[in-house]
């Protein structure tokens, strides 16, 4: 990536696909060339927190809202500690900001954190290309950067592909830190950093847990050596048929058979650790509008996504593992995807969604809930 951070409101920008169609527009935050997997969102709010998601590590995100950047940006709201888009495309970015929390403009935070965006593309025509064709590499010029398309289309073929990308210790922490319960400490948990949101401890926290996150070259006995009463994986990008070494710490757990919880790429991680596959997904799930059935229960929530994998289960039976007999607790019911699965005979489970509601919806926290539950019965 290449960028300046001058006359960003005036540059021409392009964007260009693998399959070299292309869009033009203005340039929106700093100035020069990214690359990324081109995505869409289909959140009309909580940008900030997709922004600042390290799951959306190597993405160029494509907003399906025409209006972005009207509440601006605030230093309370980011899930880490930067930016991890790989490039931003919106359609009509909001002049000036409107909302009593904003700290400044969103196009100033993307130019300010070097994250090379456009503005004034068609993205209904955008995200409608990509639904049909599928997601896949893209580019972003501006500035001096831009060129010919054929010049710029050999630019994006040069860049990795998401498939076999292993990116999760790129975003993970590199020491362990803890979060400390709020209120009386319950229960002790080591969460595995694959690129956890802040939002996901202090959820954790505020059901008296002491969170311990590790990295995400965390050993099985560096995860033991906290003493957990329960282990959790979290949410992160790239392949998960490269995740070899979270699988093998999570088949440890599942032999001890303490109580675990997953989501998102810890979902996918608990399917490879039973013995199941995964695949890449067309164009993903990502927003904060995605309908999900819990089949234990039959309810159907509303909930946040941002995943381009998905786990290869069964959905009319219970299967057999090497650690008991495992079902898919959690279905999207816009295309039948794995969006969960359980133990049967001991406490592990996991989803393929962001209970932790940054930002919203709420439908899904009582997952945290459920995990404290498994949590009470192994003590008990």
């Amino acid at each position: 990536m290449t960028i300046s951070t001058r006359g960003a409101a005036k540059a021409p920008a392009v964007l260009v696909l693998e399959d070299g169609r292309a869009f033009r527009g203005r340039a929106y935050g700093a100035v020069g060339e990214t690359f990324g997997e081109a995505v869409f969102s289909t959140g009309m709010t909580g940008y900030q927190e997709t922004l600042t998601d390290p799951s959306y590590h190597r993405q160029v995100v494509v907003m399906t809202a025409p209006h972005v950047g009207n509440t601006g940006v605030n230093d309370e709201d980011p899930e880490s500690g930067r930016i991890w888009v790989s490039g931003y495309v919106v359609r009509d970015p909001a002049r000036v900001p409107s909302n009593w929390r904003s700290q400044r403009s969103l196009d100033e935070e993307l130019e300010r954190q070097g994250v090379v965006g456009i503005s004034g593309v068609d993205t209904r025509a955008l995200t409608r290309h990509l639904r049909e064709r599928g997601a896949m590499r893209v580019g972003i010029f501006s500035g001096d950067a831009v060129a010919d398309e054929a010049t710029l289309l050999a630019r994006v073929l040069r860049a990795p592909e998401m498939v076999g990308a292993d990116l999760s210790a790129e975003v993970a922490t590199k020491e362990t830190y803890v979060v400390p319960a709020i209120g009386t400490k319950k229960f002790t948990v080591a969460a595995i950093d694959l690129g956890i949101k802040g939002m996901t401890p202090h959820r954790m926290a505020e059901r008296g847990i002491e969170v311990h996150v590790l990295p995400a070259t965390a050993t099985l006995e560096e995860v033991y050596a906290v003493e957990p009463d329960g282990v959790f994986f979290s949410n992160g990008p790239g392949d998960p048929a490269t995740a070899d070494h979270p699988v093998s710490v999570m088949q440890g757990v599942l032999e001890r058979k303490t109580p675990l919880f997953g989501i998102c790429f810890g979902n996918q991680i608990l399917g490879r650790a039973l013995g199941f596959g995964t695949y890449k997904l067309k164009y993903g799930h990502r927003g904060i509008n995605q309908p999900v059935q819990d089949r234990t229960t039959g309810k159907v929530e509303v909930t946040a996504h941002n995943h381009g994998f998905a786990v290869d289960a069964p959905l009319d039976k219970v299967s057999d593992t090497k650690f008991g007999r495992a079902e898919v607790s959690h279905v999207c019911l816009n295309d039948q995807v794995v969006e969960g699965l359980q133990l049967l005979d001991q406490p592990a489970f996991s989803v393929q969604y962001h209970p932790e509601a940054a930002a919203g919806p709420h439908d899904a926290a009582y997952l945290f809930d459920r995990f404290v539950s498994l949590m009470e019965g192994q003590r008990a």
